[in-house]
This record gives C-alpha cells, sequence and structure tokens, in this order.
C-alpha cells in the first residue's frame, strides 16, 4: 500500500467561538425551544394562507411565494455556508437560502443573474446539464460562454479579464464533476471580484462540511441538495446561499415568476437527512480515501483521481482550501470503455447509478451521455462512495476489477 494520505482537518470552530458545522447540521432550524413544543419543525400543508389588504413583510400570502415548510431547512443550510465567516471579517448573518425543486432549478435561478448577452466562464468539466442549459442559453442569444480549465489558475483569470470585455459570471465546480479539479478558489472570487464579476460556486461534491465558498468571498453557492444534504436518494431538491440581500431578493424572485417551488415534504425529508450529514460525510470521506489508496496500487487500475491521494494534481490545493476531500473517486479500470462497463456490470454490493452522495455507494461510467464534455476520458468510471464497511466495499471493487479485466 501507497503511504496514507496526511489527515484532513476536522470541520472546524468558528473563529468567533460558535458552534462547529457539525454541531449546525443538527441543531440549525429547529423550532422555539419552549415547554411541551415541538424538538422538530412540523410538516405544514398548506397552498393558501388567509390574509386581506396588502400583507405586511414576513406574512405568508401563497405556498408559490412562501411558506413555514421551507424556512427551517432554509435557515440550517444558510447557518451551515457561514460558519466561518470570521476569518474573513465578513458578517456571520445574512439572507436564509432559498430552496428549489431541484438542482437545475436553482442552477436555472443562479444563470439568470446574468444580464443579456453577458459572457460566463465556466470549468470544461461540471455537471453535465449545466453545460447544456449554458449552450441552450448561448444559442438562444442570452448568454455567451468560455470554457476553461479551472485548475489553470492564470487561464481563469485571462478568460475572466476578457479583452477589455470582462465575464458577467464566473461559475465554479471544485471538486468538478467528474474529473475532481479543484480551482483556487479564493484567488479566483479576488480576481473576478476585481474585474466586476460575480462568483458562483457549486459545491455539490464538497457539501458545508468540506467547504464554504461564502468565506472566500463568493457571490451564490448552489447545491443539488439531492446528494449530500438530503443523502438518502428519496428527493430531489436544489438550494442557494447567498450573503448578498439583493442577491438573495433576486433568486426568490426567479424562484416565485417561475414556480420551480419545492414540496413540503421533500424539504421535510432533505432536513431530516441533513442532520446526519456529518457523520454520513465523515464516514463516506474516509471509506473513499481508503478505497482511493488501495484502488491506486490495483492491477487493474490505470489512474485514479482522488484529491486525497498525495500525488494528486489537486491534492496541495484541496488541503489549503478545504476541510477534507469527499467522497467522490475517479477511477479508469483496464480495458478502456470496454473495461469500464465490464466494471459496473461486475460489481453485486455498488449500485450502477448516474446520482450521487447518498448512504449507498454507486458508480457509474461517464461519456455514456452525448452532452458531456468530449475531454472526459470514455472509460472514467465515477464512484461515489457511501457509508458501508469499508472492507465490504473494498471486496466487492476487487473482484469485480478482476472480473472485468479477465472478460
Amino acid at each position: 500500500m501507497t503511504t496514507p494520505a496526511p489527515t484532513p482537518p476536522s470541520p472546524h470552530r468558528s473563529p468567533a467561538g460558535g458552534p462547529s458545522p457539525r454541531t449546525l447540521a443538527v441543531s440549525a432550524g429547529r423550532p422555539p425551544r419552549a415547554p411541551g413544543g415541538s424538538l422538530n419543525p412540523p410538516v405544514v400543508l398548506t397552498s393558501t394562507f388567509v390574509s386581506q389588504g396588502t400583507p405586511p413583510a414576513g406574512e405568508h400570502l401563497y405556498g408559490r411565494i412562501g411558506t413555514p415548510a421551507w424556512e427551517p431547512f432554509e435557515e440550517a443550510l444558510a447557518a451551515l455556508e457561514r460558519t466561518d465567516h470570521a476569518a474573513t471579517g465578513r458578517p456571520g448573518g445574512g439572507p436564509p437560502a432559498t430552496v428549489f425543486a431541484s438542482g437545475m432549478a436553482a442552477i436555472d435561478a443562479a444563470l439568470a443573474l446574468v444580464p443579456v448577452g453577458g459572457r460566463v466562464v465556466v470549468p470544461r468539466h461540471a455537471y453535465q446539464v449545466t453545460l447544456v442549459l449554458l449552450r441552450e442559453q448561448a444559442e438562444r442569444g442570452l448568454l455567451r460562454v468560455d470554457a476553461v480549465d479551472v485548475a489553470d489558475t492564470d487561464a481563469v483569470v485571462a478568460a475572466v479579464r476578457g479583452d477589455g470585455e470582462p465575464a458577467a459570471m464566473l461559475w465554479l465546480e471544485s471538486p468538478t464533476n467528474p474529473m475532481l479539479e479543484v480551482a483556487d478558489v479564493p484567488a479566483l472570487v479576488a480576481a473576478a471580484h476585481d474585474a466586476g464579476c460575480l462568483v458562483v460556486v457549486d459545491s455539490t461534491f464538497a457539501t458545508p462540511l468540506v467547504q464554504r465558498p461564502l468565506a472566500h468571498g463568493a457571490d451564490v453557492v448552489v447545491h443539488s441538495v439531492t446528494k449530500y444534504l438530503a443523502g438518502h436518494s428519496d428527493v430531489v431538491l436544489g438550494a442557494t446561499v447567498t450573503d448578498d440581500p439583493a442577491l438573495h431578493a433576486r433568486l426568490v424572485a426567479h424562484r416565485t415568476t417561475h414556480g420551480a417551488i419545492a414540496g413540503p415534504f421533500e424539504v421535510w425529508l432533505a432536513l431530516r437527512g441533513l442532520r446526519t450529514l456529518a457523520l454520513r460525510v465523515e464516514r463516506a470521506q474516509a471509506n473513499a480515501g481508503e478505497l482511493a489508496r488501495r484502488l491506486a496500487e490495483h492491477a487493474h487500475v490505470v489512474e485514479v483521481r482522488y484529491p486525497g491521494l498525495p500525488h494528486d494534481p489537486g491534492h496541495a490545493r484541496a488541503a489549503a482550501q478545504m476541510d477534507g476531500f469527499g467522497a467522490i473517486i475517479g477511477l479508469r479500470p483496464v480495458g478502456g470503455p470496454a473495461g469500464a462497463d465490464a466494471l459496473v456490470a461486475a460489481v453485486d454490493l455498488w449500485v450502477p447509478a448516474t446520482s450521487l452522495g447518498g448512504v449507498e455507494s454507486t458508480l457509474e461510467r461517464r461519456r455514456r451521455f452525448a452532452t458531456e464534455s468530449a475531454t472526459v476520458p470514455q472509460d472514467l468510471v465515477r464512484l461515489s462512495v457511501g457509508i458501508e464497511d469499508v472492507e465490504d466495499l473494498w471486496a466487492d471493487l476487487d473482484r469485480a476489477l478482476s472480473a472485468a479485466a479477465g472478460s
């Protein structure tokens, strides 16, 4: 076996002495404490609220505009994203998160912040449906798109600055989906803001337990709540978080006007899932680190991408700016695309599936979708490591790799 990677720091306490993210995942978004009161927020099932005349600020009117069903989750997620603001002198408070019907609904709302005809700089490797949406909007003349290698900081900065025409938005994923490149988030945010450019970070892979982009100055953070935040592969939701009240108002207005609203039960389930986020992420991350180390020496593996490996191109950057390395592994088995397909077909415990971030371990061969970036290797298998016993996961993967190599 290779020398184990250094243990990443645990999610830390706020420099102001407040609760750690692990504690906030459990405690934030609770009802007011009162004798005989409920420990958990109730599921609010109503589309319509009693109102007369012009409702005052904060009063509910109609379920598409706002509902108590969303508020505990939105408060909890916002608290998680802001735990270390004191380190940068930024305020710890701010608007709540904004929950959406799906991750793509949240992404669409964030992209709606770009003025018509504005230019968006985006990683060449990113969630494929984000790239599809950008291409569609570019074809309609709504915006222009420049794709860059997000690990090349100089190239990203040059693209943001343009030739005297700065970009309107820098869209970041870090680590990227599915190549696991790590962006220098603090440097890129600073350069983008110098150019007058908004910065949005899709932090789905990292979660607030591992990375909090608002503390590095990002304007908006996007999550597919479907993945790690909810964590049980049973809801489809998205969310945005921002420190800027004006941007928050625009995101909420987009949700209201376009109707991309979340159902009460889904949001309640997501909040329940959030309570175990720290346990799930820590266990999955530990499993991923061990599996990545073993895979790096496996005879039937060509390449492993995982920021926790000392030789990974993103390792030093991830260790410097993240509180861990996540639970996603990129794997290229021997045999090319056929070998990758054979590996996916040979597993028993691992589940072939396109989503990620649940308690169960899943895997899929990328580039099976025509819409994915052409620079993603056709033999890349993305592993989403779950919370099962690591030895069981390894035994299944090891056996399947050997079977695929012999097929």
